[in-house]
């Protein structure tokens, strides 16, 4: 079967054309996709659910650019943001699979030079878990600067903590990636992109990488950024971004040396926190072996380790809304009570891990419970914390037709 070709037929007509394959079971989750074209004005994405093994929805439409010129197909990539944290945790408990990486041991350990002004004491599960201090960069960076791994290292080195490691929560938005990649990079003696690649992405036959090669730039969808509108109600994360020009919602997005997410250079650039490049396909069958606990990636015990909840928060310090994080994965997150509005929620089933992208760009989860993996990537940002309606409508739609 010529997937580009094989349109898909619901119930619901679409404005746009929804390409691949979709079990006769799952046509609800097809239909939802669909919807997310006209209802919520998707520009393009793929979707991608794997259950039991079985590829049995891989859904593409669209387009790769807000002008709509350029047809989204099956080879079509896009910038993960903040689902390569997912990819980068696999890789650290890889490592503490193979008895090279202790969780509980100071960072200095395997990374001298980060014991410096209050960080002495901090574990490498701070780091996994969001509570290490360092959120964001107080220290201006240079033009540039975040596709200077060594430098941006050496300015995490010699930070202090927006507070005492270990003693709250604030999800480390883009700083992730150099934290636990360095720890990979001093383990292993690689980079962080090609360990994820020898462990992770070549074994698996993915298409997915943590600095992406010259030769597939013109695969990659354009990001269109969130643009606000008048009815749109102001978070408590854009409060603290617009009022305070020091407060860590402002520098994690702001003091980053002019990083550009569409740059040909920030593709190239190993940007673990943020800039993995990849198609719904690969996000869920990365999660497979996960969801199915067959040791082909990790042990069972690493399994576990991502299912269980590590840290909770109340009141994350970056967020600023209630989390649960295991170490290095989001965990199903209910704040349909606390927190007003779409995008503060992350609901999968209750084993279940996975991550979301910046502004609803992305989500991935494994459920070993129900054998269920699940890919979902866009080109066009929302608003909101955690996952928008585009992405939590089609997860519940997959548990629905998992269930039925």
């Amino acid at each position: 079967m010529n997937i580009n070709q094989n349109i898909i037929q619901t119930e619901y007509k679409s404005s746009v054309p929804i390409k691949g394959i979709c079990h006769e079971d799952f046509q609800n989750v097809a239909e939802t996709f669909a919807i997310n074209f006209d209802k919520y004005t998707e520009i393009g994405s793929s979707l991608c659910v794997i259950a039991d093994g079985e590829v049995i929805a891989d859904l593409f439409a669209g387009h790769t650019t807000d002008e709509k010129n350029v047809e989204w197909n099956k080879n079509t990539l896009a910038v993960a943001f903040s689902c390569t944290k997912a990819a980068v945790a696999l890789c650290a408990h890889i490592l503490i699979d193979k008895g090279l990486l202790n969780s509980q041991e100071k960072v200095t350990k395997y990374w001298p030079e980060y014991g410096k002004n209050g960080k002495e004491n901090t574990t490498v599960e701070m780091l996994l878990n969001h509570s290490a201090g360092l959120p964001a960069l107080k220290t201006k960076v240079k033009d540039g600067g975040f596709l200077d791994w060594d430098y941006v290292v050496n300015l995490l080195e010699n930070e202090e903590p927006f507070w005492s490691p270990g003693q709250q929560t604030g999800y480390h938005m883009m700083t992730t990636g150099w934290l636990i990649g360095e720890i990979i990079r001093r383990i292993s003696g690689k980079s962080l992109g090609k360990f994820f690649k020898d462990e992770i992405s070549d074994p698996l036959n993915l298409e997915y990488w943590i600095g992406l090669p010259e030769s597939e730039d013109h695969r990659v969808a354009k990001v269109t950024p969130f643009t606000s509108g008048p009815s749109d109600k102001p978070s408590a994360f854009a409060d603290a971004f617009r009022n305070d020009l020091s407060s860590m919602q402002r520098l994690s997005l702001t003091n980053t040396g002019g990083y550009d997410y569409n740059s040909s250079d920030t593709y190239r650039s190993e940007l673990g926190g943020v800039g993995g490049i990849t198609n719904a396909r690969s996000l869920a069958e990365m999660m497979t072996p996960l969801a199915q606990n067959n040791e082909k990636i990790i042990s069972k015990d690493g399994v576990k380790r991502l299912s269980q909840s590590n840290i909770r928060s109340d009141i994350d310090s970056m967020l600023l809304l209630p989390t649960n994080f295991s170490e290095g994965f989001m965990l199903n997150m209910d704040n349909r009570q606390k927190f007003e509005g779409e995008g503060g929620s992350f609901l999968i089933g209750n084993n279940a891990f996975g991550h979301v992208g910046f502004g609803g760009s992305s989500a991935t989860f494994a459920d070993p419970d129900c054998n269920l993996a699940f890919g979902y990537i866009v080109n066009k940002l929302g608003g909101e914390y955690l996952i928008n309606q585009r992405g939590q409508n089609l997860i519940d739609e997959a548990y629905k037709s998992i269930n039925s």
